[in-house]
């Protein structure tokens, strides 16, 4: 498997996103568990997650407790997971970036996975009742206390990530925003990444969850790039995100094991100069 690089540490150039698995409409825990390890016998080692990855606020921490339950026994797997989000009951999002909030959720998900740190923790998204440094310099003090090894920031814009990297004294190790064919307005905070160093961990980059089935016929180049090489739509989009930049590490969500097993096999696919232009356009 082809590898990338978050904070040093090296990982898939693929990863694997548990939303899917935890949200309204979800598949069965034994489907999900069998995704989860598909992705881990294809060579996927980083696997993404969050807190609020759940049907509403009954089963908060759903998803970090169902890759525990995945990943037990399993070694050399950098589990990525989130906090800023929360959820009502009756299933909507809010937020709240308060570091009392962040310190307290650290805690949270480092009992539902059952860890002593946590490898990459992530500020979910900005709270625009608190400053991006107040939230982010949360962060920076769960890495001086030893709770999570890495830090990144989800949904920011270029100027909050040159904050985030000044507040956390040049620590800053991803930005996981979303990037697809149909979203491809984060170019700068790609560009941005590459220029830093810093890992940049596309969201939802087949589309999200009920459009990419459909990725091929929405952009037909895709499809015939695809048709060309004997694969999917989905494995060439991949395939051109990494291909952007070396920081670039896509992370599409699945909940059968037949969806991350196609997405895994990108990284053998290699797009001439001319496919990109077409793709780009």
């Amino acid at each position: 498997m082809l590898t990338r690089r978050i904070g040093g540490v090296e990982v898939s150039a693929i990863g694997l996103g548990g939303m899917p698995m935890s949200l309204a409409g979800r598949p069965d825990r034994a489907r999900a568990v069998e995704t989860i390890r598909t992705a881990v016998d294809r060579g996927v080692t980083l696997i993404d997650t969050a807190d609020a990855y759940s049907a509403d606020d009954s089963d908060f921490g759903h998803n970090e407790e169902l890759i525990a339950e995945a990943l037990k026994g399993v070694d050399g797997v950098l589990v990525a997971t989130k906090g800023g989000h929360t959820r009502t009951a009756d299933g909507d999002w809010a937020l709240n970036g308060r570091p009392e909030y962040l310190k307290a959720a650290c805690e949270a998900s480092l009992r539902r996975l059952g860890v002593d740190a946590i490898d990459l923790y992530q500020f979910h998204r900005p709270d625009p009742d608190v400053p991006t440094a107040e939230s982010v310099g949360a962060l920076a003090e769960l890495l001086d206390e030893g709770k999570i090894r890495l830090a990144g920031v989800s949904n920011f814009d270029p100027a909050q990530i040159r904050e985030a990297v000044e507040v956390l004294g040049g620590r800053l190790a991803s930005v996981q925003n979303q990037f697809s064919p149909a979203f491809r307005s984060s170019e700068p905070e790609l560009e941005l990444c590459a220029e830093l160093d810093v890992a940049f961990l596309p969201w939802s980059p087949l589309g999200g969850i009920s459009a990419a089935g459909r990725l091929g016929q929405e952009f037909s180049a895709f499809a015939e790039v695809g048709a060309a090489h004997g694969v999917s739509p989905q494995q060439v989009c991949l395939a051109w995100m990494l291909a952007k930049a070396p920081q670039v590490v896509p992370i599409p969500g699945a909940s059968r094991p037949a969806s991350i097993a196609d997405s895994a096999d990108a990284v053998h696919l290699e797009l001439s100069e001319e496919e990109l232009r077409r793709l780009d356009g």
